[in-house]
């Protein structure tokens, strides 16, 4: 019986801890789950005429076993056949947990340093504003940061953007995503 009580309490702890773990939570100043995102955002080209601004983003309690981040910006919703990848930064070093809005702007270098920005779907490096087409319906955005086993990925510098999703899959650990939305009537 003694022996039962001291098993229950260890594994009692041992869930406890799992429960009152943090979990790998991804958070914005400029966009949240399931809200419209701003003007700021829209992409400037195409026939709108936003920002072009990427949204700050915080990460917190990265898995074990972490030893760089990835960020992708995603749209489902494109009609490609494929969707639409607005915005791809890999090799982000483990130290960093926040970059700031406007980020994705290659010529103001506010990336983390030795993280690689990959060409969108609009054909350039950096982010790439949301611009579905007019009266296509709500879009949406999925913003993600990927926690990855590697301090870096090995892609070549001309990656596509399904190249790259592929190793940003094929070395995650754990993401966390805010789905934000857009519309243009």
């Amino acid at each position: 019986m003694r022996y039962t009580l001291k098993l229950l309490s260890v594994l009692s702890l041992t869930v406890s801890a799992s429960v009152f773990a943090g979990s790998f939570t991804l958070s914005s100043q400029d966009i949240a789950q399931g809200q419209f995102m701003s003007k700021t955002q829209e992409f400037n080209g195409f026939g709108c005429s936003g920002g072009d601004v990427s949204p700050h983003l915080k990460w917190t309690n990265a898995p074990k076993g972490t030893k760089s981040f990835a960020i992708t910006a995603y749209d489902p919703d494109a009609p490609t056949g494929s969707g639409w990848w607005h915005w791809q930064v890999v090799n982000i070093p483990v130290t960093v947990t926040e970059i700031p809005a406007d980020a994705g702007n290659t010529k103001t270098n506010r990336a983390p340093s030795g993280s690689t920005q990959i060409q969108n779907d609009y054909g350039s490096r950096g982010f790439g504003g949301v611009c579905p087409p007019e009266g296509h319906g709500v879009h949406h955005y999925r913003f993600t940061i990927h926690a990855l086993s590697v301090e870096k990925l090995a892609l070549p510098e001309d990656a596509s953007g399904a190249l790259a999703g592929y190793m940003i899959n094929g070395n995650t650990i754990e993401s966390s995503t805010i789905e934000a939305l857009y519309k243009r009537d």
